[in-house]
């Protein structure tokens, strides 16, 4: 059953663990890929994703919030890697720009609440 914004309790447990997943993934693969020592590439992660496996919802999905997430993250290993699951799944480009428009859109958004909510304090 969806709610008043038409997520399921579902759907809103797998967006907030594609946020966290995410979360952690940017900071990891983006400092991979800064740093100018390539013997890190090399060694494992070793972070929990069990979330990517069976996120709980349709795979297009939980990519696209991925997607988003990394988008307003910054990270390009992970925008790339998530892009091409999106691609092997039959999603068009403009569904995929769609997802980093929204991304763009919220990360606004969510800098002009912060700033109002500093200035208020």
């Amino acid at each position: 059953a969806a709610d008043a914004a038409g997520l399921s309790a579902e759907a809103k447990t797998a967006a907030k663990a594609a946020a966290a997943i995410m979360g952690m993934n940017n900071v990891y693969y983006r400092s991979l890929h800064l740093l100018s020592n390539g013997e890190y590439k090399t060694l494992p992660a070793r972070l929990r994703m069990n979330g990517l496996a069976n996120p709980g919802v349709d795979k297009v999905d939980f990519e696209l919030w991925s997607t988003a997430v990394s988008a307003v993250n910054g990270c390009g290993m992970c925008l790339d890697a998530h892009e091409a699951e999106l691609k092997k799944h039959g999603v068009p480009a403009q569904q995929i720009q769609a997802a980093l428009r929204i991304a763009a859109v919220v990360n606004a958004a969510s800098r002009v609440i912060a700033s109002e909510a500093a200035l208020a304090a």
